[in-house]
């Protein structure tokens, strides 16, 4: 949501058209709306994909030709769930000796922790069973993949 809010204005203008007669342009803080956020974004993936093929030109070589040398490189990418960091150390053979990867799932949690914390602050008179199902589809918000690559709540409601 972060990526779509900054750069709205840079969407083309029927994308933008789309935000608004969805109701999430040009800016959207409802996690909840995350989903529509991602449809506008796959659309904008498409339509730019579409120029860069209609503007493709053959290069003379398929790769550029390069020399292994020891160092250490940093970098980060855009992924589906927000932005991936990576470090990696090679030797003067090409041979990664340490590498790191900071997935987004780990920048996002400590929001998805706080956007738990109100969520349930404001609905804790909720049945345990609907509060733990939109907790749920919080988490799902920020990344979808977590719900089936792990059992990834535990859910137990103590009022006082």
């Amino acid at each position: 949501m972060a990526r779509f809010n900054l750069n709205f204005d840079k969407l083309p203008s029927f994308i933008q058209d789309l935000a608004h007669q969805t109701g999430v342009g040009p800016a959207c803080n409802n996690p909840f709306k995350s989903i529509i956020i991602r449809s506008l974004e796959v659309l904008f993936a498409f339509d730019e994909a579409i120029h860069i093929i209609e503007q493709y030109e053959q290069p003379d070589s398929p790769a550029v030709k390069v020399e292994p040398r020891a160092g250490t490189g940093y970098g980060c990418t855009e992924a589906p769930r927000g932005i991936c960091y990576h470090r990696y150390t090679i030797d003067e053979k090409g041979i990664i000796q340490d590498a790191k990867i900071v997935s987004p799932t780990a920048v996002n949690q400590p929001t998805i922790e706080y956007d738990l914390r109100q969520f349930i602050e404001r609905h804790i008179d909720w049945p345990d069973n609907k509060l733990q199902w939109h907790c749920e589809q919080a988490i799902r918000n920020y990344d979808p993949c977590i719900s089936c690559s792990t059992h990834f709540l535990k859910f137990h409601v103590e009022r006082t």
